[in-house]
C-alpha cells in the first residue's frame, strides 16, 4: 500500500494514493474527458489489453474532497521476446480543470519513486520529450527498441532506474505480467 503523500497545487490540496476498485468508474471518465475517444487505439494500449497494471504501481490523485483528478499506471513489458523486464508508464491524465496544480507531475514523480523501490530498471513511455525530460526521460537508448504497431520513434522515450540497464535493449516490447482473470475487461483491471 503506498501512503498518502500531501501536495500543494496552485490553490488546492491533493493525496496521491494506491487506485483502488472504487476509484475505476472515475478513472476511465477521468481518461475519457483528459484524452478522448481515440485513447484505446494507441500502441501502448496493445500492451495493455488483457492485462494487469505492475503490482502497486496504479496510482491516483484525489482533491481534498476526495475526487479522483488524476491518474497514472504502469505495466508489465519485457524489451523483445525473452528480453529484459521493463515498466510501460501511461497513461498519465489530470482532469482539464487541474491541469496547472502540478498534479500530473507529482504523480510522474510519485510513479518513479515507487517503481525504482519495488526494484524496477527501466520506465519507457510514448510522449512529448520536453515535458517528460524533466524526470529524466529521453529517446537516447529507444533507437532498438520498437513498440508494437504506429508510433513516433522520436516520442519513444525511456529512462533507466539501474544504470545500463537499457545496454544492449533490442527488440519490439510485448506484454508481461499479470493478466486478467477471464470475463473481465480492462476497465475492471
Amino acid at each position: 500500500m503506498i501512503s498518502p503523500t500531501r501536495e500543494i497545487g496552485s490553490v488546492n490540496a491533493f493525496a496521491i494514493v494506491a487506485e483502488s476498485a472504487a476509484d475505476i468508474p472515475a478513472r476511465e471518465a477521468l481518461l475519457d474527458r483528459a484524452m478522448g475517444p481515440k485513447r484505446r487505439k494507441k500502441s501502448s494500449e496493445k500492451l495493455r489489453r488483457g492485462r494487469r497494471p505492475s503490482e502497486g504501481l496504479a496510482l491516483v490523485a484525489r482533491d481534498a474532497a476526495g475526487t479522483v483528478v488524476g491518474t497514472v499506471r504502469l505495466w508489465d513489458v519485457a524489451l523483445g521476446e525473452g528480453g529484459e523486464a521493463a515498466l510501460l508508464l501511461g497513461p498519465l491524465a489530470v482532469c482539464p480543470s487541474q491541469k496547472s496544480a502540478g498534479i500530473g507531475s507529482a504523480l510522474m514523480r510519485h510513479a518513479v519513486a515507487e517503481a525504482r523501490r519495488l526494484g524496477h530498471g527501466i520506465i519507457l513511455l510514448v510522449g512529448d520529450e520536453p515535458y517528460y525530460g524533466r524526470f529524466g526521460f529521453s529517446a537516447g537508448k529507444t533507437g532498438r527498441l520498437a513498440m508494437p504497431g504506429p508510433y513516433e520513434q522520436h516520442r519513444f522515450l525511456a529512462l533507466e532506474l539501474r544504470e545500463g540497464a537499457l545496454d544492449g535493449a533490442a527488440g519490439t516490447l510485448r506484454a508481461a505480467g499479470r493478466k486478467l482473470k477471464s470475463g473481465r475487461t480492462l476497465l475492471a483491471a
